[in-house]
């Protein structure tokens, strides 16, 4: 008689910390017992809007998500905690199981793709190969200077209350300036992080982008935030 592999808990003391985004009840009671059973902690959220605010707002080993959910769909969902700098590693746990659909999921920032029907076995073998992973550093994802806030999830601007309406390019010229406030960035820094430009193109792309950020980020409020440093490139300072 052919042996049966059973699957054993990792080596954490406190097991993987797992969220599980799945709408449909019965499938999830049984993962959420399975892992559970073997020792790992699993919160459960039933839309795509609920998973997106738990995978924000939790710090999570493993994500599991199903791709058809209510509200938000799974691909759109890893998308937005991927633009928002959210590496935590993810398995796809669908029935949507084509090749381009294998495909459309592992580019939208999966990290691995399991087809129901699956075998217990299996989903936990591939959830601790994910969690094997080097742990990962905190990731921000809103940031404050004076009054002036940025949120990566919601895709906001905001000073003293009052929305902002960013071009996509402003809006991550911004985010570069915010992850290095009070610190000078070059003009060489801003092609290759921004535009991802490992050349100098030889136009006023970052002068011209410059201006029209500062005019929506400073003109009539106080005090003024976007900086040039002489010589050196632009900061985003409360003092100059």
């Amino acid at each position: 008689m052919a042996p049966v592999w059973l699957p054993r808990p990792p080596p954490w003391e406190n097991g993987l910390r797992i969220l599980l985004i799945e709408d449909d009840a019965q499938t999830a009671e049984y993962v959420r017992r399975g892992l559970t059973e073997l020792g790992q902690l699993v919160d459960h959220a039933q839309d795509g809007q609920e998973g997106l605010l738990m995978a924000t707002g939790g710090h999570y080993d493993v994500l599991v998500i199903d791709r058809m959910l209510p509200k938000l769909d799974g691909l759109t969902l890893l998308r937005m905690l991927r633009e928002a700098h959210i590496r935590t590693p993810t398995l796809f746990l669908t029935a949507m199981g084509s090749i381009d659909d294998r495909v459309k999921g592992l580019e939208s920032g999966g990290d691995d793709y399991l087809v129901k029907p699956f075998a217990f076995s299996e989903l936990y073998a591939r959830i601790c190969s994910l969690g094997r992973r080097p742990p990962l550093q905190d990731v921000q994802t809103v940031f404050t200077l004076a009054d002036l806030e940025m949120d990566l999830i919601k895709r906001t601007v905001t000073r003293s209350g009052k929305t902002l309406d960013l071009q996509p390019t402003e809006f991550r010229l911004l985010e570069y300036l915010l992850r290095h406030a009070g610190r000078a960035v070059t003009r060489t820094m801003l092609l290759e992080h921004v535009w991802n430009f490992h050349f100098d193109p030889k136009t006023n792309i970052v002068e011209t982008h410059i201006s029209r950020l500062r005019a929506k980020l400073d003109r009539g409020f106080t005090p003024e935030l976007i900086h040039t440093v002489r010589g050196v490139g632009y900061k985003i300072d409360v003092a100059s």
